[in-house]
């Protein structure tokens, strides 16, 4: 099913950043998407095959391919961005299509990361509707420029049909049942079902069915929702449970740190937002808007510089 990212009316796409906690279920949009990976590391399923995402890793993802991301560090950030179908067929019309076929994931180096974090920045900024459009068609050709310019493909593997089924199940299903279950409905011994999953996805499948877990109570506690009532909606068999699965991993996160993870220097500025705040054509907290009002002008002088070159 496709999901609606509600795009603001006249724009031709959408630029965000995203820190630590991203998309954590299956999903797939009418718009191109296209991550950078700045900081940190992370394990995503793109349709049927399994990618490791380091620092540089610039990744395209199509309308006719699920993706999901299983596990990341905890310093994990990466660039973000959709385009229109109308935006990609008239900048970029080789990257028309649904799921096409061969690997759209390579490695890029310092500069071209660097370059490309500038043009998202100034783009997350910007807020003016002409300015915006136009610079999106600029990133989209940048970017595809610079992902045909590196030979360094980013590994990938092959992910069992099994994996994936049971993946979406923890995903989709809060009460989704035990290993015992899961393993039944996929033609699987628990054993066999448990050591696939870890091979495949680098995590278990106990630490997968927590992250979905903590990921749904984060939403639902955000929402409105008691601490008790998003703990048990979320999947967890008591309150008491939630509290241990929160802990263990707040104390796993703790204690493996930021700096034992690569990133690019000079790549990652500091956020004027909250994480994951949409800012390309939406409301923005009182305390950021000033200061994305008087980048504007700034952002469509540089603009206008770098189509003129």
């Amino acid at each position: 099913m496709l999901e609606d990212l509600r795009l603001p009316a006249g724009l031709d796409g959408l630029v965000m950043r995203h820190r630590g906690d991203v998309r954590v279920r299956r999903h797939r949009h009418v718009e191109l998407e296209v991550n950078l990976v700045v900081h940190g590391t992370a394990t995503y399923l793109l349709g049927d095959r399994r990618y490791e995402l380091a620092p540089g890793a610039l990744t395209w993802l199509f309308p006719g391919q699920d993706h999901l991301l299983v596990d990341r560090s905890a310093d994990h950030e990466l660039w973000w961005a959709v385009f229109t179908p109308d935006v990609v067929a008239r900048t970029v019309p080789a990257l028309v299509g649904e799921d096409p076929p061969g690997s759209f994931s390579r490695h890029l180096g310092p500069r071209a990361v660097r370059a490309l974090s500038r043009l998202f920045a100034d783009l997350r900024t910007a807020r003016d509707p002409l300015v915006i459009n136009a610079g999106l068609g600029y990133l989209l050709a940048v970017a595809w420029r610079a992902f045909l310019d590196s030979d360094e493909v980013v590994d990938s593997t092959d992910v069992h049909p099994a994996v994936r089924a049971v993946a979406h199940a923890l995903r989709t299903d809060p009460h989704a049942g035990g290993l015992g279950e899961l393993a039944r409905s996929v033609g699987l011994s628990p054993t066999y079902l448990s050591r696939l999953f870890k091979a495949q996805t680098g995590i278990s499948l106990t630490r997968y069915r927590n992250q979905q877990r903590l990921h749904r109570f984060r939403l639902l506690h955000d929402g409105g929702a008691t601490a008790m009532s998003a703990a048990l909606e979320a999947g967890f068999g008591s309150y008491a449970q939630f509290h241990r699965v929160r802990a263990s991993a707040v104390r796993v996160e703790d204690e493996a740190g930021v700096d034992q993870f690569p990133s690019w220097p000079g790549v990652v500025e500091e956020t004027d937002v909250a994480e994951g705040e949409r800012v390309v054509g939406r409301a923005v907290p009182d305390h950021a808007a000033d200061r994305l009002g008087e980048q504007s002008g700034a952002v469509q002088a540089e603009l206008a510089d770098r189509h003129g070159q």
